[in-house]
């Protein structure tokens, strides 16, 4: 689901200024489980990472996923903007590549 089907204009869309549009694309944020937490969790550290260590972070980050109030317009939102990194909405980015690949074959 886009961010213009929950009431979240699309930036081409509006005719508010830029600033008050980052605000209303990303005032979910305050809701979300892990605002304030560690992102660690979230984010591949700036070393290698074993594939245990790495299942096990991304475990930790979608755990909070999992019980935040947020996800769903979480992931609609890395979706949309295409993030390239991290846990968001519950998905890898991987994953999301994934979602994002079946959209483009079902839209033909």
């Amino acid at each position: 689901m886009h961010l213009a089907s929950r009431g979240i204009p699309a930036g081409a869309d509006s005719e508010q200024p830029d600033e008050m549009l980052d605000e209303l694309t990303t005032q979910w944020q305050h809701h979300a489980a892990c605002r304030g937490g560690d992102s660690s969790y979230f984010f591949a550290p700036n070393y290698f990472e074993k594939r245990a260590e790495k299942n096990a972070r991304e475990a930790v980050a979608k755990a909070f996923c999992g019980r935040c109030p947020v996800r769903e317009v979480c992931l609609d939102y890395a979706l949309e903007v295409c993030e390239t990194h991290g846990i968001w909405g519950g998905l890898n980015e991987m994953e999301r590549r994934a979602v994002l690949r079946e959209r483009a074959l079902q839209a033909g």
